[in-house]
C-alpha cells in the first residue's frame, strides 16, 4: 500500500510502540524496524521521516546497539529519542556520559520555542525523563535547545540538516506537550500531509485484498472476537462468496460464546458467508492433557487450529489463502517487526507449524493497533455491540487457566467469568474498563464451607484500562462491588473458594496471565 509514513527504528525501549501510535494519532502511517535494518533497506522504504527509540544500553559501551553514520546523511529528518538522541550525538561527534545525577520522572523543561520542534511549546513545560546517561557535549554544528536543572543538553539540533534530538520521551503522556512536539516533527519538518485515516485504510485494504486474492478461494480463521471479526467483514466486502469462514469451537471459549458466534456469522446472521463451525472440544482437550508450560500451550493451541483449518480445506477443495486477525502488538510482540523480545509466541503469528497447507497467509489488520481496529469495524459497518466486544485471545481460556486444562477446569473459569461479566454489565462499569476477565489460578487452598473443610481453586479477577494495549493500569474499581463478585463466584462455582483481584499493571506484567 504506497503511503507516506514515518519509520520507528527500535533499539529495545519499552516505548517503541508507544512512539508510533503517537504518531499515528498525529493522521501519520507508522512502523517499526530494528536497529538491525539496513540503511539500504530505509532508503527504499522512502520514509518521510525517522524516529529512533530508547533502550536500556549505553552507547558508548562495546557491543551496544547502533547504526551507521549514513542514517544521517540520507536527507531524510530523524529525530532521536532518550537512547537515540545520545547515539546521534556519539555517532556525529558529541560526547555521552554517565549523568551525574541521574534523571527520572515528571521534570520541568526549559526549551527555545524559535526551534520548530518547539512551535508553540510553553517555555518551561513538564517532560518524562527516564536515564543515567546524559549528553555531555553535543555534536559540532548542533545547538542546544532545551535543558533541565541536572541535564545541559536536554535537546539538540542541526536544523539544516533536520536533525533532532531530545533526551525526554514525548511519546508519553506524563510529558504534558509531548503529542505537540511529535506533531511539529512528522507534520512541520517531516512534511507529512496527515492524510492517514480510518476510512481511506478500509478503502485501501479491500482494494488490495482483491489485488492480492484475484480468483483464489480464501478460508478465514474466525473466532468471533473483535479481531477476526472486523477481518471476516473485511474479507467478505472484497471478496465475497470466494471467502468460507471457518468458526473452530475448541472447548476454550467463554460461556455460551460458541452458539453466539453461530447466531451472528451462521446462516441465520446478518452477514453473507460461508459459514462452517467444528466442534473440535475433544481434541484440544487431548493435546493439552498434562501441558502445564504457557509458551507449549500456546503453540498447541495453534499448531492444532491449522490441522482443523486443513481438514475444512481439504473437504471445500483448494484453498490458496488463509486469513487471521493478526493486529500490529500481536507483530510486535511475536518478536517480528521490532527489537522486543518474544513475549507471546502465539497471537496469530506464532506458534504456526513448520508446514502449513495454505499458498499464504492474508493479514488484513496487521498493520493496526486494537483501537484502530475498532475504528476499522465501525467503517465497515459493523455493529457497535460486536465492535467493542471484550478482546479475547487466540488461545482462549487455555491462557486464562494456569497449569495443565482441563474440561472441569475450563467450566470454573467460564462460570466465573460469566459471573463477573454479568456484574460488571449490572453495575454500569463496562464502559470505564478496557478489559476484564477472570481466570483460573493453579493454586488450591483450605477453606470452610457450611462448616465442612474444602480444598478448592482461587479465582483471579482482571480488570484493566488502557488506550492501546500497549501499557495499561488496573482499573479502580469499588470494593463493595468486588465483595459482591466474590460472594457470586464462591457460592455458585463449584471448586472455588478464593477470589483475588489482580493490581498488576502493563508493564511490568501483561494483561493476560499466560
Amino acid at each position: 500500500m504506497n503511503q507516506e509514513k514515518v519509520i520507528v527504528i527500535d533499539f529495545g525501549g519499552q516505548y517503541n510502540q508507544l512512539v508510533a501510535r503517537r504518531v499515528r494519532e498525529c493522521n501519520v502511517y507508522c512502523e517499526i524496524y530494528s536497529y538491525r535494518t539496513k540503511p539500504e533497506q530505509i532508503k527504499a522504504m522512502n520514509p518521510k521521516g525517522i524516529i529512533l527509540t530508547g533502550g536500556p544500553n549505553s552507547c558508548y559501551e562495546q557491543g551496544a546497539p547502533t547504526y551507521g553514520k549514513e542514517l544521517f546523511e540520507l536527507g531524510i529528518p530523524v529525530l532521536g529519542l532518550c537512547y537515540g538522541a545520545q547515539l546521534m550525538m556519539f555517532l556525529l561527534g558529541g560526547k555521552v556520559e554517565a549523568a551525574p545525577v541521574r534523571e527520572y520522572g515528571k521534570t520541568e523543561v526549559f526549551v527555545d520555542t524559535s526551534s520548530k520542534l518547539f512551535a508553540g511549546v510553553s517555555e518551561q513545560t513538564v517532560c518524562w525523563m527516564s536515564h543515567f546517561d546524559y549528553i555531555a557535549k553535543e555534536a559540532p554544528g548542533f545547538e542546544i535547545t532545551a535543558h533541565t536543572a541536572d541535564c545541559p543538553v536536554a535537546a539538540a539540533e542541526r536544523a539544516a540538516d533536520k536533525l533532532y534530538a531530545v533526551q525526554f520521551h514525548p511519546e508519553v503522556l506524563h510529558t504534558q506537550e509531548g503529542t505537540k512536539i511529535l506533531h511539529n516533527f512528522v507534520r512541520g519538518i517531516c512534511g507529512c500531509s496527515g492524510l492517514w485515516r480510518m476510512d481511506s485504510f478500509v478503502e485501501q485494504s479491500i482494494q488490495a485484498i482483491r489485488r492480492k486474492v484475484g480468483n483464489g478461494k480464501v478460508l478465514c480463521a474466525l473466532s468471533g472476537g473483535v479481531d477476526s471479526s472486523v477481518a471476516a467483514v473485511m474479507l467478505s466486502k472484497a471478496i465475497g462468496k470466494q471467502l468460507t469462514c471457518v468458526f473452530v469451537d475448541h472447548g476454550l471459549l467463554r460461556k455460551n460464546e460458541g452458539d453466539e458466534v453461530e447466531e451472528v456469522f451462521g446462516p441465520n446472521g446478518p452477514y453473507e458467508l460461508n459459514f462452517i463451525r467444528v466442534n473440535a472440544q475433544d481434541r484440544f482437550y487431548v493435546r493439552l492433557a498434562g501441558v502445564t508450560e504457557p509458551e507449549q500451550k500456546r503453540k498447541i493451541i495453534g499448531e492444532e487450529f491449522i490441522r482443523v483449518f486443513e481438514e475444512e480445506a481439504k473437504k471445500i477443495g483448494t484453498v490458496d489463502f488463509l486469513v487471521q486477525g493478526t493486529i500490529y502488538p500481536d507483530v510486535v510482540e511475536s518478536g517480528l517487526g521490532g527489537e522486543s523480545a518474544v513475549i507471546k509466541s502465539h497471537h496469530n503469528v506464532g506458534g504456526l507449524p513448520d508446514y502449513v497447507d495454505f499458498k499464504e497467509i492474508v493479514e488484513p489488520l496487521r498493520d493496526l493497533f486494537k483501537d484502530e481496529v475498532r475504528k476499522a469495524g465501525l467503517e465497515l459497518g459493523i455493529p457497535k455491540y460486536l465492535v467493542f466486544r471484550q478482546p479475547f485471545p487466540g488461545p482462549g481460556l487455555g491462557i486464562r487457566i494456569i497449569g495443565d486444562v482441563t474440561a472441569e477446569k475450563v467450566r470454573i473459569v467460564q462460570e466465573a467469568d460469566a459471573i463477573y461479566r454479568e456484574e460488571i454489565a449490572d453495575a454500569g462499569l463496562a464502559e470505564c474498563i478496557d478489559q476484564y476477565f477472570a481466570a483460573l489460578t493453579n493454586m488450591r487452598s483450605v477453606g470452610v464451607m457450611g462448616d465442612e473443610r474444602t480444598y478448592d481453586y482461587a479465582v483471579a479477577l482482571r480488570a484493566v484500562s488502557t488506550v492501546d494495549f500497549m501499557t495499561a493500569e488496573a482499573s479502580e474499581i469499588p470494593f463493595a462491588f468486588l465483595q459482591k463478585v466474590m460472594g457470586r463466584i464462591i457460592n455458585e462455582v463449584s471448586g472455588v473458594n478464593r477470589v483475588f483481584y489482580d493490581l498488576t499493571s502493563k508493564p511490568p506484567g501483561t494483561v493476560e496471565f499466560e
